[in-house]
């Protein structure tokens, strides 16, 4: 009986999350995301998860007062609710041609730069990207780039909600590849071929290797350094910054400097931390648009 009524809340709130991700899209996509923003912005600091972001933020900003804190921490759930309300329009929030950068997508020169340069080359990439502003319109923005990647994603437990995100993304975002155990060698395939795979690289991962963060321990996984290793290719970051107005810019890093061992190889914990390293100074710059209320930061 306990397995049929979980399987029955399941299939409601699969039914509920789909309807509501349909509603949203009814209406225009400015004008949820400023509900959304609002709504989460007074109800995040009620969920367990306030706690988390207030601890985490207190240790990586010590010198900030409690107030400080608070205000830093109201911004992140802003930024989630509006993120929730943006992804049921995520195949329609890039603009950037028909409205020539004055509309929602901002002119980026340096990152279409990059990006450009990094498609004419036909060359295999390696991308990494992390929980900021609206993160899932990073992959957008490389296939409107014309660098159409692999993506790996995690498929939510769901399975309706997890066909809606599917479809949602499918059109706008290249090839998606579920966190399985087959997914490294996919990936692995798709560079061997001459192709691009992406990927979020900011949370904890508990087989990882141990890179430093705001100056304490945790763990990165370290697949986008093991695929370096196995194929010889430059890794970049792209990341989105969330601007006044629901506006959004486009960055794109050079090529870090990956870290290599005695003998040549790509040093898997060396070249993870450079990547973190990169995301911690995209974190310092606009600690409001950060993922904090998620366990960064666990017991090694």
């Amino acid at each position: 009986m306990a397995g049929a009524n979980s399987s029955l809340a399941d299939a409601a709130l699969g039914f509920l999350t789909v309807h509501a991700l349909r509603a949203i899209r009814l209406f225009d996509v400015d004008t949820m995301s400023n509900m959304a923003g609002g709504l989460v912005r007074k109800v995040g600091p009620l969920l367990p998860e306030h706690k988390i972001g207030r601890d985490n933020l207190t240790a990586a900003f010590p010198e900030k007062s409690p107030q400080e804190i608070e205000k830093i921490l109201a911004s992140v759930w802003d930024n989630l609710g509006r993120v929730g309300a943006e992804f049921a329009h995520i195949d329609r929030l890039w603009d950037y041609e028909e409205k020539r950068g004055e509309g929602r997508i901002m002119p980026s020169p340096e990152a279409e730069q990059i990006a450009l340069r990094l498609r004419e080359s036909g060359k295999p990439v390696i991308v990494f990207a992390a929980h900021l502003a609206n993160w899932e319109l990073a992959a957008v923005a490389a296939a409107k780039y014309g660098l159409e990647a692999t993506v790996l994603y995690r498929r939510p437990n769901l399975k309706a909600v997890s066909q809606a995100v599917i479809d949602l993304r499918a059109g706008c975002m290249g090839t998606l590849i579920p966190t399985t155990i087959e997914a490294p060698m996919r990936m692995l395939e798709v560079l061997q071929g001459g192709g691009r795979v992406a990927m979020l690289v900011d949370q904890w991962y508990g087989t990882g290797v141990p890179v430093t963060f705001f100056g304490r321990p945790t763990r990165a996984n370290p697949l986008i350094a093991w695929l370096a290793r196995k194929v010889d290719c430059p890794i970049h970051g792209i990341r989105i910054v969330r601007h006044p107005g629901n506006r959004f810019q486009v960055r794109v890093t050079e090529a870090i400097e990956v870290v290599r061992d005695a003998k040549g190889r790509v040093d898997l914990q060396g070249t993870m931390q450079a990547v973190t390293s990169v995301i911690e100074s995209w974190v310092r710059e606009h600690p409001e648009q950060w993922l904090w209320v998620h366990r960064r930061w666990r017991d090694m």
